[in-house]
């Protein structure tokens, strides 16, 4: 298919980099890659720290103008597919464009959940996920002295440490018992919560926000479950995100649960109609048993690798071990793996040192490795986990044993 005409809908990481893999694989086709935003193509991480705290912050784009003309990369900008027909592979655009694809790939990406409750439309509440996005809040934040974060997963904590470097006074409601709780252990998440609270941050767990109050449009307090009054000129909503399934759903490609669950892929990352995939934060892809859907720029860029490869002719399954980062002010998190179903934690290193790694174990086998302030490990443990190595609990927790001497495993207990 190296002559074939390629259409991807979303220019975030996992489009671009499809784009990208497709010439360095020698597809020689047709490349048209079209993102809803104006702005080029652009790192999202940033958006939640060094952007928001620096007025004069600049996008970090992911590829230079001159990479999309020098590879004949088609890329139209602030352009939304409206209508997509899987049977005469054929694709509207908002432009009234009509497109012909041999093989699309939809890398949607994900929006903002909201929170549905009273005063979540004052201006001044705001969710971070685009550089519009991105720009707005960094302008409220410019003249605000209050700060609510509504979730304390990554999106909170990162904008609540860069809120606090700032000098705002800054309060996270998390309604879970700790934050971050669905994407690590308790030991880290208290030693986050720790240096936040360190840095004049207020974490208030296991509680929740009833409405926002507003003066004149705009917002200016917080109403706790439990009726305390917060003074806010800003409020952060992070609490979690939906993937974009509309376009699929609409044209019968076959997704979760009503959607919300993601565009469901086979392990080759194809929707139900062969010329069509899914990648990044909208699909839901195969992962032992059952299916998962995965947000982080590591899943985005290495399935976007994944379908390029298939399309010059060199298919192979997508079975990466998923890894994730957070920077939260001078503290560095690294994350190998997933803690689902960790019955068994082991801590590598002094937790009041601020540079340590905690091991997770399901039954015997290692599934994930969360490291603070210690990226050697981290790597250590990506390369573990990939090759399925056998490390002991009683291995890991010692900083005598060196990680490097650890190979592939021959026999594997159990399904990662």
């Amino acid at each position: 298919m190296n002559n074939a005409n390629v259409v991807i809908v979303g220019a975030g990481h996992a489009g671009v980099q499809t784009a990208a893999s497709l010439r360095e694989m020698g597809h020689d086709g047709r490349i048209l890659l079209i993102g809803d935003e104006p702005d080029r193509p652009y790192h999202r991480p940033p958006l939640s720290k060094s952007f928001i705290a620096s007025p004069d912050a600049d996008l970090d784009p992911l590829r230079s103008e001159e990479f999309f003309a020098n590879n004949d990369i088609d890329l139209r900008l602030g352009v939304r597919a409206r209508n997509l027909d899987p049977s005469t592979q054929r694709l509207d655009l908002d432009s009234g464009e009509k497109v012909h694809f041999d093989h699309l790939i939809l890398a949607l990406g994900s929006r903002n959940r909201t929170v549905p409750i009273e005063g979540a439309a004052l201006d001044g509440v705001a969710g971070l996920r685009t550089a519009q996005d991105a720009r707005s809040v960094r302008e409220r934040l410019g003249n605000a002295q209050h700060v609510v974060v509504i979730g304390g997963g990554f999106i909170g904590m990162e904008f609540a440490a860069a809120a606090a470097a700032m000098g705002r006074t800054v309060t996270i409601f998390e309604a879970a018992p700790r934050t971050m709780a669905r994407a690590v252990s308790p030991d880290t998440s208290a030693y986050l919560e720790g240096t936040h609270t360190a840095e004049g941050v207020s974490i208030q767990s296991g509680a929740t926000v009833a409405r926002i109050e507003g003066l004149g449009g705009a917002v200016s307090a917080v109403i706790t479950g439990d009726d305390r009054h917060i003074p806010a000129d800003l409020v952060l909503v992070g609490v979690g995100a939906l993937p974009n399934t509309a376009l699929a759903e609409s044209a019968g490609i076959a997704t979760g649960a009503q959607g919300s669950d993601g565009i469901l892929v086979d392990d080759h990352l194809r929707t139900n109609h062969t010329a069509i995939s899914a990648i990044g934060d909208c699909a839901r892809f195969p992962a032992g048993p059952t299916f998962r859907r995965l947000e982080s720029v590591q899943n985005a860029v290495d399935q976007a690798r994944c379908v390029a490869a298939r399309i010059t002719g060199s298919p192979e399954p997508y079975q990466r071990v998923p890894w994730f980062w957070s920077h939260q002010g001078k503290v560095k998190l690294q994350i190998a793996g997933l803690a689902a179903g960790v019955d068994r934690s082991v801590v590598r290193g002094d937790l009041s040192s601020g540079r340590f790694s905690i091991f997770g174990y399901r039954g015997a086998d290692l599934v994930t490795v969360e490291s603070i302030n210690k990226p050697g490990d981290h790597m250590a443990a990506r390369r573990i986990l990939e090759s399925r190595g056998s490390l002991l609990p009683e291995q890991a927790a010692n900083p005598e044993f060196s990680l490097k001497e650890v190979g592939p495993a021959t026999t594997h207990s159990s399904a990662r």
